[in-house]
């Protein structure tokens, strides 16, 4: 039976906006319904109200957001004020409309200075327009190297309805000479206008400009805006005036708008230079700096260029393959100048055939002169998901006339305008409910995406498997070539250097085909060496068919340091294993040390969130070994972090008779040595307020119940999250209940026993702790005996359902059984995950 049919889906339709020209005669800012954040008390910002969906990008102050992908798309054609994105350099000022005033002067023949009324009474235009961060999508260019910017996702853009006086009729009024009439001799024509904003930060105030013939053009629409969607704007928005300035970047939109100046010489602000260029890939920051860069016109950016997204499926997004369902793709498409964008392209096969999308109508009654200022949404409805069945990326991309988007990111020092082809990847997962296509974006800001590829110093340190008089006839591959075999059905992986072809081993290989698949066409070579034996290493020549033509990476050699957004010192990073030397050991216990390793500097902090966790690396024996820790330090301690490990040595625990390979080798570290980590990783976070970014699910989860479940050293993940929800002063954090269930062998093997014993006495009434030993208990042992089973579970954590969250750590067969034992008492797929 054919499903009902269902209306059609139209989301340009324009939300009601009541009495959009109303408006009181001294307004205040535009705050919606929300109360101050308590991120955001105790900044110079704590008298603004937020949307507290907003995806925080460099931490508490200044505040930079935007908003969840999926959120943005769900509200609409027109982006509700709550949810545009906001890029503050400092604190907002906090200006009155009474008391505003806004001067107009340089070369005009009458300088004037406005109050908000003068303005809000002269004659205005009200249309939408489409505001874009030139740094929209650059977490992707900072998975490829570190750029000097903090990271964007794909949702750096926002599409609101703008209300103002023309800034050409504002100009004029002020006698500016108009390039488009008759000049009188002896007139000085000029060449740019400058604005400059309020706030105060500390290279000076914020300034930029734009030439004087595009301010004067009567097509382009320049607008000096007081409202937003029909109400004054926000304080993140530049209340109660700013500069709008269609089909440019958002960098040259001027908040809190101050002084217009009309000038033969363009801005000379530090902003306007240091901000908002995109310089070539071989300048860094430094040669930038040295050589003068910054001040070479040609780079500077102003009108937007050519770019598309993929918005569904979102992130993680599992699309079940079933008889006869189909599944309609959607994205957002956008350019410069207010150009059309004339065609849409989605290939499922790496672009050797591209599907035309959809367009959805762009509304008629805002296309001014011809000119389209908003973006352009579409779509493609693939009939029969079956048919995407041997599908391992998705790319879109958008055409401007006969211009489209360049198949490949081109790094550069800013990471400004990234616009290369938007790729999703695809693989098969298994799940309770069956078979199903999981969708992964490249770089979303909250959790990890596909863009996250292995040190080049590992890389260039492996050895080769196969001698080189071994492949000297072998076939050379790029790795856009090896990209291309990373299917089931055709699985291609480059280990040191050389390719091999395994899809006939996929079912021969003792973890299962997905171990291999999942590493499919790319290079894994650190994976591979840390996991496997030489007798692997051996079968490995049975499956070569080349060599790479060159390393993945080596066209854009990445920092060995760890690099942070100039807003704040963070030591770690996902891409890069960075050393950190050990400055300080401490026996805790007859096999249990703690660590202390320094960070670059006294003020860098880790940049580990409670949840994630980090690799390290050493060299041990001649061989590559990496194992996952969580520090037991928090990420507010600055300097240093510390580790708490349990030494597994030779002939001491019956799980591991013949010891550990990394405990020991820690455990003779010297004082100064160094130490190897990249992170973070993993894609559990407590982002404050009760609220977790969790796998499977698409918005932050607020919870009120939180079980904990750890086994033996499994405890370190557990007592992050367990501390930091405990530390958490909202009022939201505060009313979460948690329950600690910590499965070890022996008591002796308890780790954290004293600090989590103090947490769950201080927090008597929030916190329940129960510990359980398999091995001999001693005398007077009050607690539990045996492994974790299904009625411990039900006694000792929080009970399953809506509200509760349940997160396990420990060795695989205790989380497996844990798992089991958490759905039998109510937990659902998405409620009870592993660390």
């Amino acid at each position: 039976m054919a499903p009902p049919s269902l209306p059609e889906y139209n989301p340009y339709e324009l939300q009601t906006v009541e009495d959009a020209n109303a408006r009181a005669s001294d307004p205040s800012p535009y705050f919606g319904n929300f109360q101050v954040d308590e991120r955001d008390k105790k900044t110079p910002d704590e008298w603004i109200r937020r949307n507290p969906v907003l995806l925080r990008l460099t931490g508490r102050h200044p505040f930079n957001c935007e908003a969840p992908l999926e959120e943005l798309i769900e509200k609409g054609w027109i982006t509700p004020t709550d949810l545009h994105y906001v890029r503050n350099h400092g604190a907002v000022p906090k200006l009155e409309w009474a008391k505003h005033r806004l001067h107009v002067g340089g070369l005009v023949s009458s300088p004037q200075t406005f109050t908000m009324s003068d303005l809000a009474a002269l004659p205005s235009a009200t249309f939408p327009v489409l505001l874009v961060c030139a740094g929209n999508r650059r977490k992707e260019q900072n998975m490829t190297r570190q750029t000097i910017g903090f990271s964007w996702g794909p949702s750096g853009l926002s599409n609101s309805i703008w209300k103002g006086v023309l800034l050409r009729d504002l100009l004029l009024r002020c006698g500016a000479p108009d390039p488009l009439g008759i000049v009188e001799d002896g007139v000085i024509m000029p060449k740019w206008v400058i604005f400059q904003g309020a706030e105060d930060l500390p290279k000076g105030k914020y300034g930029t400009s734009i030439a004087y013939d595009v301010a004067m053009d009567p097509r382009c629409d320049l607008l000096v805006a007081y409202e937003q969607n029909g109400e004054p704007l926000a304080p993140d928005h530049g209340f109660p005036v700013r500069i709008v300035i269609p089909g440019h970047i958002g960098g040259r939109m001027v908040k809190w708008l101050a002084r217009i100046i009309v000038s033969t010489e363009e801005d000379s602000s530090h902003y306007h230079f240091h901000d908002n260029r995109v310089l070539p890939p071989n300048v860094d920051a430094q040669i930038a700096t040295a050589e003068g860069w910054w001040y070479k016109p040609e780079y500077i950016i102003n009108e937007l260029g050519i770019n598309s997204v993929i918005t569904s499926p979102t992130h993680d997004e599992l699309v079940p393959i079933t008889i006869d369902s189909g599944y309609k793709f959607r994205g957002y498409a956008y350019t410069g100048g207010g150009r059309a964008i004339t065609r849409v392209e989605v290939s499922f096969n790496h672009g050797e055939r591209w599907e035309l999308a959809k367009q959805l109508p762009y509304p008629v009654e805002h296309i001014r002169r011809g000119k389209y200022w908003s973006w352009f949404w579409w779509e493609l409805d693939v009939k029969d998901v079956r048919d995407l069945c041997g599908c391992t990326q998705v790319w879109v991309r958008a055409w401007e006339g006969q211009n489209t988007q360049p198949e490949r990111l081109t790094w550069n020092v800013m990471g400004m305008m990234n616009n290369c082809y938007f790729r999703l990847h695809v693989h098969v997962e298994k799940t309770a409910r069956g078979i199903s296509l999981c969708f992964q974006q490249p770089a979303p800001v909250v959790g990890d995406g596909w863009m996250i590829k292995p040190p080049e110093d590992q890389q260039a340190a492996a050895k080769p498997i196969i001698k080189k008089d071994e492949i000297k006839e072998l076939r050379v591959f790029s790795m856009s070539d090896v990209e291309k075999h990373s299917s089931e059905e055709d699985c291609w992986i480059v280990v040191n250097g050389s390719v091999y072809d395994c899809t006939k081993f996929l079912d021969d290989h003792p973890g299962g085909p997905e171990s291999i698949v999942i590493s499919a066409g790319t290079d894994c070579t650190e994976e591979f060496n840390a996991i496997h034996s030489s007798k692997a290493h051996d079968m490995l020549k049975d499956y070569l068919i080349g060599t790479i033509a060159k390393p993945p990476s080596a066209a854009i050699p990445a920092s060995t340091k760890p690099v942070a957004p100039i807003e704040e010192l963070v030591a770690l990073n996902p891409r890069i294993y960075a050393p950190f030397k050990l400055i300080e050991k401490q026996k805790l216990s007859h096999d249990t040390r703690l660590f202390r390793f320094a960070l670059p500097s006294p003020d860098h902090r880790l940049g580990l969130p409670p949840g994630k966790h980090m690799y390290i690396s050493a060299q041990v024996n001649g061989k590559l070994v990496i194992r996952g820790y969580t520090p037991v330090s928090t990420d507010e301690e600055k300097g240093f972090f510390d580790l708490v490990v349990k030494i597994y040595l030779p002939n001491r625990h019956p799980s591991f008779p013949e010891g550990g390979v990394l405990t020991p080798w820690l455990d003779a570290l010297p004082i100064g040595a160094e130490i190897k980590a990249k992170g973070p990783l993993g894609s559990i976070v407590y982002l404050g307020q009760g609220t977790f970014t969790l796998p499977k699910h698409k918005q932050p989860k607020s919870v009120q119940r939180i079980s904990l479940i750890a086994g033996g050293t499994g405890i370190t993940p557990c007592y992050q999250i367990l501390r930091a929800v405990l530390s958490d002063q909202s009022t939201t954090a505060q009313n979460i209940r948690i329950w600690l269930l910590y499965a070890c062998r022996t008591d002796r093997d308890i780790l954290l026993l004293q600090e989590i014993n103090e947490l769950a006495e201080k927090w008597k009434g929030r916190v329940r702790v129960w510990y359980t030993l398999s091995g001999a208990c001693p005398n007077g042992w009050m607690y539990g005996t045996g492994r974790v089973n299904k009625d411990m579970v039900a006694e000792r954590c929080a009970p399953g359902g809506d509200g509760s969250l349940a997160l396990a750590c420990g060795p695989d067969g205790m989380v497996n059984g844990v798992m089991e034992c958490l759905g039998e008492a109510g937990y659902a797929e998405d409620s009870r995950f592993a660390f």
